[in-house]
């Protein structure tokens, strides 16, 4: 029987990056898959400003911005809009939907604190799904992570040390288990872990498809009283949803048939498609959410603790912030410098913010329906609400994860709590650069380095900058959990190192 620290459960992009961060801090990691290649199906097209900053903080941007660079050169004028877009500086720029009503970056006020922190990562947004997991994958492959593809996990045997799971190769042993294996997880079902909800009252598609004639189908996100479609901008690239309920087998094919009279249905377009590129995608607007994310040596993560309809693209990153948030809690444990209860605070910060997306993404459901009040109330959310700028920069933030907040230190004021965005440094680095090995970082910024913290190198990293600005104590995961505010700092310091990075 083969034998790892931890297993991972699922080669996806949640899978991928959990598994990475255990291996930056020498865990050793076993990735699991029952696919033989990896997933060609169309998924997300980007990525949002909260998992930018993710692979930007491990060094990936550059390899995200290479990406989006490949991506806006493929789809022609939509690329030269952005692009155009970009010009004149540094710009926070949202890319994305609320419900079919398209993030308008003429309204966003550059001026907001909140946008202004985050800045960095706008050119390694337009990343499809298909890349980020290539691109996690070479990582994976750089720090030495087995992946093991054409495994099928079929059942699990948890014990008080040890965790044994049992697949189609044979039997693996580990001390922890990570199962990132979907929304229909053979591991969840088998822990009998609730997974309670809302069931699907709507049914979308999204394929790359050949079109006898396009010209009928607007460009863009498009409402009728049947549904939304956006068509684009990849050539042949349509998405859509009505409300039908998903046919008996949801794992049949979509054939050509069924997409053209789902396109034909919502377009209104009499429209004929001759071919479809790889496979469709069929989705539901399926919510659900697993009432625990741990069962003894056993985590959920991605898919397989939370699914939701595909609307505003949050499913990807909401995997991914619980890869970041679970990876470094659990190396530390195996590690054995983990303070007490460091593990219980994977559930108690990312349930909530799961809880949070599942109504995220119901409401822009309701403002789907194709009654006559839900038309009056799109024309008031789109064409009153979203053209006030304030409006829209509150909904591109929400949309884009930098709002998200943790409990991380008692009675104190932001910015502890919140994720750390583009921090400059005055030696002409970021944040983000001293991040890359997934340790803390310490940014001391007094002027005779008092905050300076001997005895945890091996998981702190210490960054001198002298500046008329907060020191911060930032988490593997990007989260601020201490900065300075002159009265009782030290205290302060030591108390979050304390309760997050452990006894020196």
């Amino acid at each position: 029987m083969e034998r790892t620290e931890v297993i991972v459960a699922g080669a996806g992009p949640t899978g991928l990056f959990l598994a990475g961060e255990l291996a930056l801090r020498g865990v050793g990691v076993t990735v699991l898959d029952r696919l033989e290649e990896p997933d060609q199906n169309i998924k997300a097209g980007s990525v949002n400003v909260a998992s930018a900053e993710l692979l930007d903080r491990r060094g990936l941007l550059p390899a995200a911005e290479a990406a989006q660079r490949r991506f806006l050169e493929s789809v022609g004028r939509f690329g030269q809009t952005v692009e155009a877009a970009r010009r004149g500086g540094r710009r926070f720029l949202a890319a994305g939907h609320f419900a079919g009503f398209l993030f308008d970056n003429d309204l966003i006020d550059q001026s907001d604190p909140v946008l202004a922190a985050h800045r960095a990562v706008s050119n390694g947004l337009g990343v499809p799904q298909q890349e980020v997991e290539l691109m996690l994958a070479e990582h994976c492959a750089q720090l030495g992570v087995e992946v093991r593809r054409g495994v099928e996990v079929q059942g699990v045997r948890a014990a008080d040390d040890s965790v044994t799971v049992e697949t189609s190769a044979g039997e693996f042993a580990a001390g922890w288990l990570v199962a990132a294996d979907g929304g229909r997880s053979v591991i969840r079902k088998q822990l009998g872990v609730e997974f309670a909800g809302t069931d699907p009252d709507m049914t979308g598609y999204q394929a790359i498809a050949d079109f006898e004639d396009a010209s009928g189908l607007r460009p863009g996100w498009t409402w009728t009283p049947r549904g939304v479609y956006a068509y684009g901008p990849v050539p042949g690239r349509i998405f859509l949803s009505r409300f039908r309920k998903p046919p008996h087998d949801r794992d049949v094919p979509v054939s050509v048939e069924e997409l053209q009279e789902a396109v034909r249905d919502v377009t209104g377009v009499p429209v004929t498609i001759t071919g479809i590129h790889g496979r469709a995608t069929r989705f539901t607007d399926n919510a659900r959410q697993a009432r625990h994310y741990r069962q003894g040596r056993v985590f959920l993560a991605g898919d397989a603790a939370h699914v939701h309809s595909p609307l505003g693209g949050q499913g990807l990153n909401l995997g991914l912030g619980d890869a970041a948030n679970l990876g470094w809690k659990l190396a530390a444990t195996i590690q054995g410098w983990a303070p007490a209860g460091l593990l219980d605070t994977y559930e108690t910060e990312r349930h909530p913010i799961g809880a949070g997306v599942l109504d995220w993404t119901r409401a822009q459901v309701a403002l789907l329906r194709g009654d006559e009040r839900t038309e009056q109330l799109r024309k008031i959310v789109g064409g009153e609400l979203l053209k006030v700028p304030a409006a829209m920069n509150r909904i591109v933030a929400l949309s884009s994860g930098i709002l998200q907040h943790y409990d991380v230190a008692d009675d104190a004021a932001e910015p502890v709590g919140s994720i750390a965005g583009d921090v400059e440094l005055t030696s002409g680095t970021r944040l983000a650069d001293h991040a890359h090995d997934g340790r803390f970082v310490l940014v001391d910024r007094s002027p005779d380095g008092r905050f300076a913290v001997s005895g945890l190198a091996d998981r702190l990293a210490c960054v001198a900058d002298p500046a008329d600005e907060p020191s911060l104590l930032v988490r593997p995961d990007g989260v601020i959990v201490w900065a300075s505010s002159g009265s009782d700092d030290q205290k302060l310091l030591d108390a979050a190192l304390a309760r997050w990075a452990g006894a020196k």
